[in-house]
Formats: structure tokens, sequence, C-alpha cells
């Protein structure tokens, strides 16, 4: 009989539930319905769910398979790393990462392009990426944090788009 599981600690549990958020958004983003999704990744539907809850009995293998189906990498980062940097990704590392929430105040251009959204301080992943695209000719590139265009890149990168971009430069 195999040996149980040692308990995960609070902090592997916290990252576990924002990851599985973040997978759970990407395919809400993408417009997949969880059997298509846990059918791509070759696992069951309850598998899947249990990934998005953040479970951590859920073997490495199928999360890797999860992200893997959605077009998501994972990346680690040393504890000591990221308390250099005061526990925020650098702008290479927000490239390879899409937010579950974009909140307008981080990113000032995306809040300048969104004058017309009244009450709402958070964006969907494809609602942000919507708004850069169709408000592409107003975009100010050399007026763009690092952070943000790292935000942009990772949203066609990974929302798809950029051809639809017109008139900005690869960020």
């Amino acid at each position: 009989m195999p040996s149980k599981p040692p308990a995960p600690l609070h902090q592997s549990t916290a990252q576990l539930q924002a990851l599985g958020a973040q997978l759970r958004a990407r395919r809400k983003a993408l417009r997949v319905s969880s059997t298509v999704a846990a059918e791509a990744a070759g696992m069951s539907r309850v598998t899947l769910h249990r990934i998005e809850k953040g479970e951590p009995s859920v073997a490495g293998g199928a999360w890797a398979n999860a992200m893997a189906a959605l077009g998501m990498a994972l990346l680690a980062r040393n504890a000591e790393d990221a308390e250099t940097d005061g526990a925020r990704a650098s702008p290479a590392d927000l490239a390879e990462w899409i937010p579950v929430h974009v909140r307008l105040a981080d990113y000032p251009q995306l809040k300048a392009l969104a004058w017309q959204v009244h009450g709402i301080d958070t964006l969907s992943p494809l609602e942000a990426l919507g708004i850069y695209e169709r408000n592409a000719r107003h975009l100010d590139t050399a007026a763009m944090s690092p952070a943000e265009r790292a935000l942009l890149k990772a949203l066609r990168t990974g929302l798809g788009g950029g051809a639809a971009v017109v008139g900005t430069p690869d960020v």
C-alpha cells in the first residue's frame, strides 16, 4: 500500500489555487469547454475541474498536460529571487504570463483607450486585448511602460491577435 503524501503547506495550496484560477480563466478566454480541454490534455473532466480548483493531490504531470493543452507554460522562480525583486515579476517574466484580471489602474495606456468603460476597474485578458486592437491607432507605444508592453505581448502571444493590430510595433 502506498504511503500517504505529506500535507501541503498553506503557501503551496494558495499558489496552486492561483494557478488553477489562471488555467480556468485561460480556458474561458479561449472559449473552450472543460470537456474539450480535458480531452486535449488526456484527462477526465473531473481531473481538470480539480486542477482548476487548485487541489494539490492532482499529479504534476496532469497539471503540465492541462497547461500545455491551453497553450500555457509553467515558470518556476527561486524564493530568493522573488524576495530580491520585491515579489514582482520582471517584464521578461510578464511576457510569459497572462493575468487572470487586468487592472486598468496598472496600465495607463489601456486605461486611456478604455475611456468608454465606466464603473469597472478590471478587465478579462480577452477584453483588454480587444480594446488594444480596436484602438491601436490611438496607442502611444513610446509612452508604454515595460510592464504594459509585456502585457500586450503576452496577450497577443497567448490569445492571438497582433496581426490585427495595425501601426503598432512588436513590443
